[in-house]
């Protein structure tokens, strides 16, 4: 298939083009920065908040398109709601405007979602059939792009899935995630020596899902298969392994062979837990989390973070 990858320079998005190249497809990657791509993917400059350049893009018909271009920082999504529904709202709007305008075949989509669209349920194991309740724009932004793609796959023009991340980690050989605003990335700068310190919320005992990117990249391309004209469907994807955060302290000093200096801030207010039940997207497409045990997602973040280079700003 010919596919595009919006956010092909980001974290996931490199580790999605790259998964797709290896299958055999035709892979362009949709990106405004100049940042790398795995080789063989081509390069279309654009930004999704440009409907212009999005519909340029596809002067070109593609038969499939991983959509992952977005901003994903809870905090700054507070500080600029604004901005948050433009990128995150609007560029999904653009490509979907983009994919009903071509004509031809119906198109596959698959949208990278996330578990903030649940916002902070009770449930020790997070099912899809969660209430979507989120507690910031962040959350709230993504799970309207969930809604308008939904919309789009209802009329027949494509066959759709979401899904729903939980948290990202680890790194691909030469690719690692330069957010430091996300534990594992932050970790290991620290582990690093590029920076000083860890701060930690609270005791440390907030509980989450890590995934390890591959593993990411693993679920979009089973998506694409089963995407099916008419059809929108979401897919939990994260282990269920139970990780506090002092746990991947422990695991980021057991790699890096020394001591992280850790200074512990107040409480958050933020869910004490967070754990995906994936069993849909086990059951129905066959995924497996086969990387995503913490030591492995904390080294292979480590390996990473001494090949690669910096990473570009989290819209891709």
């Amino acid at each position: 298939m010919r596919v595009l990858v919006t956010g092909a320079t980001g974290f996931v998005g490199y580790a999605v083009a790259a998964r797709l190249c290896r299958d055999g497809h035709e892979v362009w990657g949709l990106a405004r920065s100049g940042g790398r791509l795995p080789d063989r993917v081509g390069r279309i400059v654009g930004d999704v908040r440009d409907d212009a350049a999005v519909r340029a893009a596809f002067m070109q018909r593609f038969d499939a398109v991983c959509h992952l271009a977005a901003l994903v920082r809870v905090r700054d999504s507070r500080a600029d709601p604004v901005g948050y529904w433009r990128t995150n709202v609007g560029g999904t709007l653009a490509v979907l405007q983009a994919l009903a305008a071509q004509g031809g075949p119906p198109a596959r989509l698959v949208v990278a979602s996330t578990c903030a669209v649940y916002g902070e349920p009770g449930a020790a194991l997070i099912t899809e059939d969660a209430p979507t309740q989120p507690t910031h724009p962040y959350g709230a932004s993504k799970l309207a792009a969930d809604r308008a793609v939904a919309d789009l796959a209802d009329t027949g023009v494509i066959g759709a899935v979401s899904l729903r991340a939980f948290n990202v980690a680890g790194g691909l050989p030469g690719h690692g995630d330069r957010d430091e605003t996300r534990l594992v990335a932050k970790a290991v700068a620290v582990a690093r020596g590029r920076a000083a310190e860890l701060t930690v919320n609270g005791d440390g005992s907030v509980v989450r899902d890590y995934l390890h990117v591959a593993d990411m990249a693993d679920a979009f391309a089973l998506a694409l298969d089963a995407c099916r004209p008419g059809h929108w469907t979401v897919y939990n994807v994260g282990c269920g392994r139970r990780s506090t955060i002092m746990d991947v302290v422990a695991a980021a000093e057991a790699v890096a062979g020394r001591r992280l200096p850790v200074r512990h801030l107040p409480p958050a207010a933020e869910p004490a837990e967070l754990l995906a039940d994936a069993s849909r997207i086990r059951t129905e497409l066959g995924w497996r989390p086969e990387r995503s045990e913490l030591r492995r997602i904390v080294a292979d973040a480590y390996a990473a973070d001494e090949e690669g280079e910096p990473a570009p700003h989290p819209a891709g």
